[in-house]
């Protein structure tokens, strides 16, 4: 497996380390109105890894994604692709 070719889309991924809190604010455009969606919790991981997509076009066919596992309060286990619609604050 190649090694991802681009830098993490998370500026400040050094400071995802295992047992940091975060909070997670994703948003997705619409047309007509924005879809926002938040996720507190413990970060588990935090890694570059790629999609098996078969449109992706990238090296090997592969894109890299920037994947942040979290855990919450509750114990629920929520993984998440960041991307430049995604704000992630300490808590």
């Amino acid at each position: 497996m190649s090694e991802p070719t681009t830098q993490a889309v998370v500026p400040e991924a050094e400071r995802l380390r295992p047992g940091t809190r975060v909070t997670v604010t994703q948003q997705i455009p619409q047309r007509d109105e924005v879809w926002t969606t938040t996720a507190t919790g413990s970060v588990v991981k935090f890694e570059q890894s790629p999609t098996g997509s078969w449109f992706a076009h990238a090296k090997n066919d592969k894109l890299w994604l920037d994947r942040l596992t979290l855990r919450t309060d509750d114990g629920e286990i929520v993984e998440l692709i960041l991307d430049g619609y995604s704000k992630i604050q300490a808590v």
